[in-house]
């Protein structure tokens, strides 16, 4: 099985657990009376929907070109993993907002027992669910299988978060300090919104850049080094070098000045040139798009 097939698979049982998750927080939090579960029972939700986007995204990017997308579909890798950390910023904000009102409103009474049980359960079910997908993201090298097991671990801190409020509830019942109690849910929601909303905002963040073609500096650090030892060992005027990271690709385009009266001898003489830089650069993978040429002329650099 190819790596996107494996992704697909992988993103597939992802679908099916983030629907059972859904539903128990659906229930969950309408049995339990807690808004942070019921918030928990729509991240999921909201994450069912991106990853149904990301796995026709994989089939896509598994065709790998088309006559009018003859670069591939990489692009599309990035803006999904944006579109998906923008949504996900958007809940956490509205979650937050919920939770001010609720506060501001003298809060509510949840149901203490049923509440721990099912947040309980989301826990284990998130938790589970973000190290599988987090070991096939790190084994496939996949910005959407990461993207889905930042999602998992979210929604398991939240649940976990969930947990530790109820048994603190549980504590304070029939105390000196019960009048706190109805403002447990709401506050704990807002913690859960404040902490988890960083996450989605740098994934956003981190895949804008990649649809801007802003180039990463590691990789253009490497270029640059690589191909100024090239230029000083063979003699040549110079260079211009330009690249980008889009999804799981690296575009690198590399121009080399030569002197007009310069001797390159015959193709395969320039072609073990190329050669020489692809392997420097370790870009013979397929996670490659390398372009080099040599030319005399500085307008075509």
């Amino acid at each position: 099985m190819t790596s996107t097939g494996q992704e697909q698979r992988v993103l597939q049982l992802s679908i099916a657990a983030t629907v059972l998750v859904a539903a128990i927080g659906f229930f969950g939090g309408l049995l339990a009376r807690s808004q942070a579960i019921l918030f928990d029972g729509i991240y999921s939700l909201v994450d069912v929907a991106l990853t149904l986007v990301a796995l026709a995204v994989l089939r896509l990017m598994a065709n790998e070109q088309s006559p009018r997308f003859q670069y591939g579909f990489w692009h599309l890798e990035p803006m999904v993993e944006a579109l998906g950390g923008a949504i996900l910023s958007l809940a956490c904000i509205y979650a937050l907002a919920n939770a001010v009102i609720g506060f501001s409103d003298g809060g509510h009474e949840t149901r203490l027992g049923p509440g721990l049980a099912w947040a309980a359960l989301l826990a284990v079910v998130d938790l589970v669910m973000a190290v599988w997908i987090g070991r096939h993201a790190r084994r496939l090298q996949s910005g959407l299988l990461a993207l889905d097991a930042r999602a998992w671990l979210l929604t398991g801190l939240m649940s976990l978060a969930v947990v530790l409020s109820f048994l603190i509830a549980f504590a304070l019942r029939g105390g000196a300090h019960a009048h706190w109690i109805p403002y447990i849910d709401p506050l704990v929601l807002a913690a859960i919104s404040v902490v988890a909303l960083p996450v989605p905002l740098r994934a956003a963040w981190k895949a804008a850049r990649e649809v801007l073609q802003v180039a990463p500096d590691d990789l253009d650090r490497r270029v640059r080094e690589v191909m100024q030892q090239f230029v000083a060992e063979h003699g040549f005027d110079g260079f211009t070098s330009h690249v980008a990271k889009i999804g799981r690709m690296q575009f690198i385009e590399i121009h080399v000045l030569t002197r007009p009266d310069a001797r390159l001898g015959s193709i395969g003489d320039v072609d073990r040139l190329r050669d020489g830089i692809a392997n420097r650069l370790d870009a013979r993978s397929g996670r490659f798009w390398l372009t080099i040429d040599f030319t005399s002329d500085p307008a075509w650099t």
